[in-house]
């Protein structure tokens, strides 16, 4: 039934009108001038489908009309996401994407050097972000208290990478907050953006001799913690380089 409700009766009626009409004529059943008087009718109709016809085409593009505009006044009114919480099934993804789609000077800050104990982690986490020729220069801001992690955990690993030579010296803090960040441009559009983690439960769980981050945060270049998070950065690194000059 409903293929048979997308054919065209209208259409239909008159060519089988149309066509019956001619028959009777030579068969000498009807004048001219009822086959005539057919033809003005069969005409009618087809002005008449048209006009019906048009006026649901112009019913048709006004619903589209309305649909677009609504549906531009509601993409006007999204705003793209600032911030994303990665769980613990795609924080290794999240992490290592972040080092490939990295960009000129890339800081490290306040992360914990055993978090990189295992060598896979370390080969996808900061040795992609190495080896990545987009990036120009890594810069790691740790606390006092991990010198050793890192002069037994990282200093060998990174000295084994092609281009370590874009690792700049260690700047040593005295960092009180709990909050650990990796900053770096994304892509060649030159947005910053930053991972953004903290330490303690729930978002870093404890393990025998290390700390690993369990949660992060994926702040985005249109979010305003971004300056922040930027300040707070070379806040810790203007201080200890000013020290350092002392």
């Amino acid at each position: 039934m409903k293929n048979y409700l997308k054919y065209d009766w209208d259409a239909i009626a008159g060519i089988i009108a149309a066509v019956a009409a001619i028959l009777m004529h030579f068969l000498h059943l009807v004048e001219s001038d009822v086959l005539l008087m057919i033809a003005v009718v069969l005409i009618a109709l087809l002005f008449l489908r048209d006009l019906r016809r048009e006026r649901d085409s112009e019913h048709v593009e006004s619903c589209l009309q309305r649909t677009e505009l609504s549906l531009h006044e509601i993409l006007n009114q999204l705003r793209p996401s600032e911030v994303e919480l990665i769980g613990p099934q795609n924080i290794h993804q999240a992490m290592m994407d972040f080092s490939l789609r990295a960009c000129n000077e890339m800081t490290w800050f306040h992360i914990c050097p055993l978090m990189f104990k295992r060598q896979s982690i370390f080969d996808d986490l900061l040795k992609t972000a190495i080896e990545n020729p987009n990036v120009h220069s890594i810069q790691f801001i740790i606390d006092d208290n991990s010198h050793e992690a890192w002069d037994q955990e990282m200093a060998p690993k990174i000295r084994q990478c092609p281009g370590h030579d874009k690792v700049q010296e260690v700047v040593w803090a005295s960092i009180s907050g709990g909050v650990s960040a990796i900053v770096a441009d994304i892509n060649k559009a030159g947005k910053t953006e930053c991972l953004l983690s903290f330490w303690g439960e729930p978002f870093m769980a404890r393990m025998p001799g290390l700390n690993v981050p369990r949660y992060i945060f994926h702040v985005h270049g249109n979010s305003e913690l971004i300056s922040r998070m930027v300040e707070v950065v070379r806040s810790h690194r203007f201080c200890e380089l000013t020290k350092g000059g002392e």
